[in-house]
């Protein structure tokens, strides 16, 4: 949607760094097992914004791709690969009417929910790729500036990962502080060690 771009462009205009350079937290504190994990080294970063965690993970050797709506903070994300020497390849889509191209051996998807999108996420796994998924979770003072639909509620992402072939090796929720959050590690099936 055009009024989506044109608000996260704004955004990503406002400041140096929307979300900061840094990665994740999560993916940060994941990175050694979801490496260990993966069969491969081709991921995928949906909704990445300013390209922090696509970053992070070229710097880990994975080979990335970033989408998002918003211009503005792929270009920043562009710039910030090329001053680190490192090669991302960033594409502006819509995500609401957006299908996955290819598989991957690692998706993320933070701060963003599409539930449609989950089954064609885990769909996009190669055999044994992992999946992180990151989000904000409803809470009273949240549900009064953001629409409920992009608001997980409790026990839900686990709910969700639970139906699909594969394991959800880590799950957790956080109601504390400003952006009560939940998080999944899942890992797809069909993975056969050599």
């Amino acid at each position: 949607m055009e009024s989506d771009r044109i608000k996260w462009n704004a955004r990503y205009q406002s400041e140096d760094s929307f979300l900061g350079e840094h990665p994740s937290p999560f993916l940060a504190r994941e990175i050694e097992r979801v490496k260990a994990l993966v069969p491969g080294p081709k991921a995928l970063d949906i909704a990445c914004g300013e390209g922090r965690n696509s970053v992070f993970l070229a710097r880990h050797g994975f080979r990335v791709t970033g989408l998002d709506i918003s211009d503005t903070g792929l270009e920043k994300g562009k710039n910030r690969a090329q001053t680190m020497g490192l090669a991302v390849e960033f594409r502006r889509v819509d995500l609401d009417d957006y299908s996955i191209q290819g598989t991957f051996d690692l998706i993320l998807n933070f701060n963003f929910l599409l539930r449609e999108l989950i089954p064609f996420e885990v769909a996009a796994l190669n055999p044994g790729g992992v999946l992180l998924y990151d989000t904000i979770m409803a809470s009273d003072q949240l549900i009064q500036i953001h629409k409920p639909a992009y608001l997980l509620q409790p026990g839900e992402l686990s709910r969700l990962f639970g139906t699909f072939q594969g394991e959800v090796l880590f799950s957790e929720e956080s109601m504390s502080g400003e952006m009560p959050t939940a998080r999944v590690l899942f890992r797809k099936t069909g993975f056969t060690a050599e």
